[in-house]
């Protein structure tokens, strides 16, 4: 290919895609190259898609030279987190158990992005089950442990690990992922790409694996939070098959508005965090100030993290009680995955009704203490990459807290996260602007306005 598309941002692509200087069939010929030959490196990818990727892209390149544009994903390849179904095609969920399931028919976002003329390339690796289980370090995947491209050595997060590797090895443009709790967020910390939770409700989860009914949701992980806000376009809206979304579409509004924002930050937010995330967090919020008012504040005492994670717990031991029932849990990957799902039915129905109760109350409270600010800013999370064969809590121990995690989570609110510098030892670290619901735009809109003035985004992996 004479045009390097590795790390283009999807409207630029789409320019050159549009005036025929980048064919469809080759920029997806090229995408599949990589993700046969690279993606295995990294655990990152379960099943390319190359005959139904080869079809779409044709038609596609049919339909521009004919003029029939459809807009500015058409011609785009892509990949998805391998708990959403995809006609004909494995959808394994990240465990054995499900290696060699099948389903008959394409999740509501495989649809949406068809009808954008987007190409499916790529099933990509996950934890397995999500994290459903309650794993402890990296290698909880049927594809093995998903590695960072920065450096190997580290892993990409979880649990839409795949879906970061992917995006931040140039394997795919873009890739969707599903967060129950920091499972966008966190890959895209780590593998220093844009990563976008919307709203509860905002995109469909038909044909994508339930973890946690009030809590799953899914979303993109893209080069910018310009084209975050392209693909969430495409896929949000409601839908029958999910009587969850909402009622009203969603429109992507970019905007250069000179309006200048307010930003909160949770005060002591980012005291756990590693010295590094902090430092580069406290410089972000320096350039936050030259378009944004950033003022301290609290939260009223709740306990957020036990009420959200009370919820998780309950419904995931509900999600997979036949799973369980069945003595199936041994035959999954992680030890610990063996037997954490039995201490998740130790939950008493009371103690979930209680934590559902007093969700309301932390949703009330949150929105309250929101109220003057158009986002919250945090570190997107407290750590960099971290080694690939320890357990999280040998890594950092002190940065055991997620507020932010459990009120956005807990709360169904949108946040996106975009890079903000790098540790001494090349790895990259975040930014998170988490807002009102239904106020993707606003986010998206704080974080182009960032990444207007820096370029942490414009540095990628050698791969």
């Amino acid at each position: 290919m004479k045009i390097d598309p590795l790390f283009m941002p999807v409207r630029e692509l789409s320019k050159r895609i549009r005036s025929g200087r980048i064919p469809p069939v080759e920029l997806t010929e090229f995408c599949l190259r990589r993700l046969e030959e690279i993606g295995p490196a990294y655990n990152s990818v379960v099943t390319v898609t190359r005959r139904r990727a080869l079809k779409q892209a044709r038609r596609a390149e049919k339909e521009i030279e004919a003029g029939d544009y459809r807009g500015p994903l058409h011609g785009i390849p892509y990949g998805v987190k391998d708990l959403i179904a995809t006609r004909g095609v494995p959808t394994t969920w990240g465990a054995a158990p499900f290696k060699d399931q099948v389903f008959d028919y394409d999740a509501t976002v495989v649809k949406r992005l068809d009808q954008t003329g987007a190409v499916l390339c790529a099933k990509l690796a996950m934890i397995e089950l999500a994290g459903g289980m309650g794993y402890r370090q990296p290698f909880a995947s049927l594809t093995g442990p998903p590695k960072n491209p920065w450096n190997p050595a580290t892993w990409t997060g979880g649990s839409s690990s795949g879906s970061g590797a992917a995006v931040a090895a140039g394997l795919v443009p873009f890739a969707l992922g599903s967060e129950t709790w920091g499972s966008i967020l966190s890959p895209s910390n780590s593998c220093g790409v844009a990563g976008l939770r919307p709203t509860y409700g905002r995109v469909s989860r038909h044909g994508a694996m339930a973890l946690c009914w009030t809590l799953d949701k899914l979303g993109p992980l893209c080069q910018t939070a310009d084209d975050c806000g392209v693909v969430l376009e495409a896929i949000a809206g409601p839908d029958p098959g999910d009587p969850t979304t909402v009622e009203e579409p969603w429109t992507y509004k970019p905007t250069n508005t000179k309006k200048r924002f307010r930003i909160g930050v949770i005060k002591g937010v980012a005291d756990d965090a590693q010295e590094e995330v902090r430092r580069n967090f406290e410089e972000a919020l320096r350039v936050v100030g030259r378009f944004a008012s950033v003022e301290e504040f609290e939260l009223p005492a709740l306990p957020y993290e036990t009420i959200t994670r009370t919820i998780l717990n309950a419904e995931a031991a509900s999600a997979f009680d036949e799973f369980v029932e069945a003595g199936l849990s041994h035959r999954l990957t992680a030890p610990e995955d063996h037997w954490g799902p039995y201490a998740r039915t130790t939950l008493l129905a009371s103690d979930y009704l209680r934590a559902m109760r007093l969700r309301g109350k932390m949703a009330e409270a949150v929105a309250e203490a929101m109220k003057p600010y158009d986002a919250v800013a945090a570190p997107t999370a407290k750590k960099a990459a971290t080694p690939i064969d320890q357990e999280f809590r040998r890594v950092a121990p002190g940065a055991t807290s997620d507020v932010m995690g459990a009120v956005g989570n807990g709360c169904g609110l949108p946040s996106i996260g975009v890079p903000d510098g790098f540790t001494a030892a090349g790895l990259p670290t975040g930014i998170q602007f988490m807002g009102h619901p239904y106020e993707e735009n606003t986010i998206i809109n704080i974080a182009r306005a960032y990444q207007s003035l820096t370029d942490w985004h414009t540095r990628h992996s050698s791969t």
